[in-house]
């Protein structure tokens, strides 16, 4: 049986790059469509994250010239990682296959193919994998390779130079949805699914039109929550940097009884100061990391939705 396949494709003011890259996705479509590969009940499924520009007007234009294309637009922007899952989630039932990728052209739309081949030889899960970062600056390529390596050594299962261009089966989809977790971050969820999976390999071109929506601040916040949300070695990193200070602490008390014992001591401030500094910068560093644990739970708790759908177009009915 020839597989439906949608593409998902969060979109966030995107009103500059949209008109360049929706026909590349449509042209890729077809001509898998052609190929025999997929079935024509495929799509590409724009998922407009509350966008401020003409995004949303654009994709039901395009609804509105082919069948081929769908949309979905959330009540609200509530990011990248939400908008996507939302996507995900939206046509599990209405596919067999999905390939969730970016709207700036830079993932390289003939990467689809191999990763659809990889689905028809048995893969349930297949990631696209950077093989160079040879467009990026030097400054970016130096903090990714930083990055995945610091999460490797805090114990978080990663697949290095993979974003979120991959291709997930509908029963990997069943299985992404029983993740209830308000924090997502799918690029560590997805590896612990299990399954049958694969990697292609690609080359990331340039941002065809319009600039970047993750400029450093949100990475820095996607990494963190990459660390808190399944990592808990940094607690014990604490608990293991304060029995040492503790240990010196003690080794230092009795340093100094012995000096007041033998009358070798000498009074100053310096040293004194030097060492306040420094545990009470501990300290705290030691509590902005608990704070942010503590952050994820009350947000856990709370159960809220991680998103809702004002509307969608040209979406059919679940299949059978």
């Amino acid at each position: 049986m020839t597989p439906t396949l949608y593409l998902v494709i969060p979109c966030y003011n995107e009103e500059q790059v949209l008109p360049v890259t929706s026909k590349l996705f449509l042209e890729k479509i077809m001509g898998l469509i052609s190929s025999g590969k997929i079935a024509d009940t495929s799509r590409v499924c724009f998922v407009n994250d509350g966008s401020r520009d003409k995004t949303w007007e654009i994709i039901t234009g395009l609804c509105k010239e082919d069948d081929h294309f769908a949309g979905i637009s959330l009540a609200h922007n509530r990011g990248h990682q939400n908008a996507l899952i939302c996507g995900l989630m939206e046509v599990s039932s209405k596919c067999d296959i999905t390939i969730s990728m970016d709207c700036d052209g830079q993932d390289d739309i003939n990467a689809i193919d191999a990763m659809v081949d990889e689905y028809l030889n048995g893969s349930e899960i297949v990631f696209g994998v950077r093989s160079d970062r040879s467009t990026d600056t030097w400054f970016k390529r130096t903090t990714a390779q930083s990055y995945y390596k610091f999460l490797k050594f805090m114990g978080v299962d990663i697949i290095p130079d993979h974003a979120d261009y991959r291709l997930m089966s509908s029963r990997a989809l069943k299985a992404l949805a029983g993740y209830k977790e308000v924090n997502v971050f799918l690029r560590g969820i997805i590896p612990q699914i299990g399954f049958k999976t694969s990697m292609v390999y690609y080359s990331r071109a340039e941002r065809m039109a319009g600039s970047t929506h993750y400029p450093l601040r949100k990475m820095l916040a996607l990494a963190l929550d990459g660390i808190t949300s399944f990592s808990i070695k940094p607690l014990r990193m604490i608990t293991t940097l304060g029995g040492i200070i503790a240990f010196l602490s003690f080794v230092g008390i009795i340093y100094i009884i012995i000096g007041a014992i033998i009358g070798n001591t000498a009074e100053g401030w310096a040293s004194m100061t030097i060492l306040l500094c420094f545990l009470s910068g501990v300290q705290m560093i030691s509590l902005g990391i608990i704070g942010e644990y503590i952050g994820k739970i009350y947000m856990e708790t709370k159960g809220r939705p991680r998103y809702y759908v004002d509307e969608s177009v040209n979406l059919p009915e679940d299949k059978e």
